[in-house]
């Protein structure tokens, strides 16, 4: 079965991420980054290694977010970033294919004990099932 999983972030965040914090998130520092950054490369080295890894990526701030609806009318509605701090999007995320929920649940939980500094927001990792065929699960 293949399961996305995801992590959550604002635009607080990112801008904590790059050495501006806030009351919402203090500034990482470059040994926080590198920490980060060596955390996620071994998941992602060993989740490839053992064949579960089928894609992954970290997304770009929510600044650089768009988001596309339609009025009443059928005519695009567009709002672009920058949001406020607590507009919390999809941060990055990880296609897997495992054999289980219990699995791909034992990854999350690995992924949730990521290093940040201390009194940085903690989000919850999301794993959704991704149907091997149409039709929705209810």
């Amino acid at each position: 079965m293949k399961y996305l999983v995801m992590v959550q972030g604002s635009q607080a965040d990112y801008d904590a991420m790059n050495g501006k914090g806030s009351e919402h998130s203090p500034a990482w520092s470059e040994k926080d980054m590198q920490a980060m950054f060596a955390f996620m490369g071994e998941i992602n080295n060993d989740l490839a290694e053992s064949g579960e890894l089928v894609d992954a990526n970290g997304l770009s701030a929510p600044s650089q977010t768009r988001f596309v609806g339609a009025d009443k009318d059928g005519k695009p509605v567009i709002t672009d970033g920058p949001y406020g701090e607590t507009k919390e999007l999809l941060a990055g995320y990880w296609v897997l294919d495992c054999p289980s929920l219990e699995r791909v649940t034992e990854i999350a939980a690995r992924v949730a004990a990521c290093p940040q500094p201390e009194g940085t927001p903690v989000y919850p990792v999301v794993i959704r099932p991704i149907p091997d065929g149409p039709g929705v699960d209810a």
